[in-house]
């Protein structure tokens, strides 16, 4: 998963490098850009190969993100990309960007109808009570709200900010047809505790050895998730084209897993 500012720092060799990953992984991966705001970054990215996109007009007034979700799902699909979308605003911090609780917004089930059948985006990013980055209190999602959106919508929902949610959490949220979750923080944190234990340890300075450690802590909790999501064992679910792939997903055990949130 690439975000905007890693892309505007590595432009187009990272996302080369990103599906130069995917492409020689041993089961099948989608890069993805998420949370752009940016119709000329969606492009580039389109024509680059990337097949996933987030067209994240959630900070702008809803007519305004309706229009550029409507016209960035239109283009992508002419790529034969998919398009996740968001209504309503998470609140906290993500790619150097902090949005005050006061400034989220939660989505609204009727709305959320609304914009999907006028964009015919692939999929809904949406905010019940999720936040970027770590929770300050105990979550409380509003799952009340989610069963009126996955009433009104026959697309797979994502959820934004599932670090640090209770695994009791994750599963009703995957039984009310949440089936990606977003994941940065847990592994963000696993990987800088690694370097640190690592450099300040009796770590030997060689650099290979302690980012070879870093990043093993990293995949130990990406291990973990794809357990707790029900995504082990999924991976044939993707030999149908990408675009059909994620709503097969939607109506099978189980969710996908994504880095980022």
């Amino acid at each position: 998963q690439l975000h905007p500012s890693a892309l505007k720092y590595g432009k187009l060799p990272l996302i080369a490098m990103c599906l130069e990953a995917a492409n020689t992984a041993t089961v099948p991966i989608a890069v993805h850009l998420d949370h752009s705001t940016s119709a000329k970054d969606i492009r580039l990215a389109l024509e680059a190969g990337v097949r996933s996109i987030m067209a994240d007009g959630s900070p702008m007034p809803y007519a305004e993100n309706r229009q550029f979700t409507q016209e960035m799902t239109e283009l992508a699909h002419r790529y034969g990309a998919v398009v996740e979308a968001e209504i309503g605003r998470i609140s906290g911090t993500e790619d150097g960007l902090t949005i005050a609780e006061k400034e989220a917004k939660m989505t609204d089930p009727n709305q959320a109808l609304e914009f999907v059948q006028r964009t015919r985006v692939d999929s809904l990013a949406v905010t019940i009570g999720n936040v970027h980055g770590e929770y300050k209190s105990p979550p409380r999602l509003d799952f009340e709200r989610l069963h009126r959106i996955r009433r009104l919508l026959d697309i797979p929902l994502v959820l934004h900010g599932a670090s640090g949610l209770p695994e009791s959490m994750i599963h009703h949220s995957i039984q009310l047809g949440v089936c990606k979750f977003n994941v940065n923080t847990e592994v963000r944190q696993a990987y800088m505790q690694a370097l640190k234990d690592e450099i300040c340890g009796d770590s030997s300075g060689d650099l290979l050895e302690i980012t070879g450690e870093a990043i093993a802590a990293m995949e130990a909790v990406i291990i973990d998730k794809l357990q707790l999501f029900g995504s082990v064992g999924k991976a044939h679910l993707h030999e149908t084209p990408y675009a059909h792939a994620l709503t097969t997903v939607g109506v099978v055990e189980g969710a996908e897993f994504v880095n980022g949130s």
